[in-house]
């Protein structure tokens, strides 16, 4: 028998933003799914736009497994994970041993492809899920905001910071065209035209 596939589904009971009063609740698979889709769009932005030739489904395949480990760790939040760099490097040590874990509930003839999906690497589509996972966090705090929820304030100027530092224009693109209907209501989105 091989849990693996139980183990992900956990990925629900993981609460995001710990730290924070949330209107709205988010766990890790909301999360992941949301990321999946937006680096699927940036990647095809990037093909269409800027003459990548990367492999969408795969950035997707990345995107949906980029917090997998978090199964096992649970979400560290972000002041505390990036509070000193020795606690950093310990966390990142304790992710890789989750990863470990995980893969080895698979058949081994899974385990090294599914690794590579659950490994950061400095590849295009690894660039594109971190912009991706900091796009997620921006939205999370816009829809926070929108329920009148100052507790988010800051941590929307200091990712929105952070996504303007990001060198790829197809990113820049998804931030233009497609995160401020994030803000509208279901009337305005039902209104809407060919953009």
């Amino acid at each position: 028998m091989y849990p693996f596939f139980a183990y992900m589904a956990r990925l629900k009971l993981i609460r995001r933003w710990s730290l924070m009063r949330n209107t709205q609740p988010e766990n890790d698979a909301e999360h992941s799914l949301q990321v999946a889709m937006i680096a699927h769009a940036i990647a095809l932005l990037g093909n269409a736009r800027y003459h990548r030739e990367c492999n969408p489904e795969h950035v997707m395949t990345l995107a949906v497994y980029h917090d997998a480990s978090e199964v096992i760790t649970g979400d560290l939040p972000t002041p505390v994970k990036y509070y000193h760099p020795g606690l950093r490097e310990a966390y990142g040590m304790v992710e890789n041993m989750a990863v470990e874990r995980l893969t080895d509930m698979l058949p081994a003839e899974l385990r090294d492809q599914v690794r590579a999906c659950m490994t950061e690497e400095n590849t295009y589509a690894h660039r594109v899920v971190k912009a991706a996972d900091r796009i997620s966090a921006y939205v999370k705090c816009l829809e926070e905001q929108r329920a009148g929820n100052q507790e988010f304030d800051a941590a929307a100027e200091t990712i929105l910071r952070s996504i303007e530092t990001i060198d790829l224009p197809e990113v820049q693109d998804f931030m233009k065209e497609m995160v401020p209907p994030f803000t509208w209501t279901l009337d305005a989105l039902n209104q809407t035209e060919d953009a």
